[in-house]
């Protein structure tokens, strides 16, 4: 896991365990090598398949693997994740490390207070057929239309603002019933965490929450110690809401390129479709439930 420091996290040691983790779940035969020793001792590629594979020496690559990616250039990170097999996550992640490895970014710092912008809020006001709610890096939720918040109602029970969805996955009992595909919400949320992390390793506040959960909840040790990465850009999530019951929703998340570091994501299902009927009893239950975004 990220290791926490006096200055914000340990990027050697995330640069080591990303590393040494993608090349221990690739084979020789997904690699494409085609002559290699059957006695292995470790699972995966070596260090020194890897190196041959990215084109660089097997020192060069050790030290790499050792957590020093500052210097490393993007042809270098681009074969690496080439050798790797990473996706378009992964391969970010492996940029984001090595930006983060330079001098200039190792400073903890407190992030400062993210503002939603009137046009923003305006926007979500005017969505009223539709889920709609913006949030940053660490899942927090800054800002959410009625229907959002009538949508995770158990999750804006918790009078903490800003609302985040990793405490409630894992702090909050009642997620598991909110969820219905709960593991993969889980996993999906400290994978994006994750990720955020790579961007930002001295984000106060994200060291703090990667501190609080690693402490109190072992399913998010458990899935933090893997070292994933995920985009959350669109998918299918998958509700029990205390009011109208099951309903599958599609969502789509956006970047707000003028609110570096916001995204808004909406959320909706076919016309006609269980779901929207749901979403349609749902609007009409939201109308007695008190007015006002949900912000931080």
């Amino acid at each position: 896991m990220i290791e926490p420091s006096l200055d914000g996290v340990d990027n050697r040691a995330e640069v080591k365990a990303f590393l040494s983790s993608r090349r221990a779940r690739i084979t020789p035969e997904q690699a494409g090598l085609t002559s290699y020793s059957r006695n292995r001792r470790v699972p995966g590629l070596r260090r020194s398949e890897v190196a041959d594979l990215a084109g660089v020496s097997v020192e060069y690559y050790a030290q790499l693997e050792r957590g020093n990616l500052a210097g490393a250039s993007d042809s270098v990170l681009d074969a690496l994740a080439r050798a790797l097999h990473l996706d378009e996550a992964e391969h970010q992640h492996l940029t984001d490390l090595a930006r983060a490895a330079g001098p200039a970014a190792r400073t903890r710092h407190r992030a400062a207070a993210q503002q939603i912008r009137p046009s923003v809020a305006r926007l979500l006001e005017l969505m009223t057929d539709v889920p709609a709610f913006v949030g940053n890096g660490r899942a927090d939720v800054l800002a959410a239309n009625p229907l959002a918040q009538a949508l995770y109602a158990p999750m804006f029970d918790d009078p903490a603002r800003p609302a985040n969805h990793a405490r409630f996955a894992f702090l909050d009992p009642k997620a598991r019933d909110f969820w219905r595909d709960w593991d993969r919400i889980a996993t999906d949320t400290v994978a994006m965490l994750r990720t955020e992390a790579g961007r930002d390793p001295y984000d106060r506040a994200l060291t703090d929450l990667v501190g609080e959960l690693s402490t109190r909840s072992e399913e998010f040790r458990t899935r933090w110690a893997a070292h994933d990465v995920r985009l959350h850009r669109t998918g299918r999530k998958q509700f029990r809401h205390p009011v109208v019951g099951d309903l599958d929703l599609q969502f789509e998340t956006m970047q707000l390129t003028a609110d570096p570091g916001l995204t808004m994501t909406m959320l909706s299902a076919p016309a006609g479709s269980a779901g929207d009927d749901a979403l349609r009893l749902l609007a009409s239950w939201a109308t007695t439930r008190p007015a006002g975004r949900a912000r931080a």
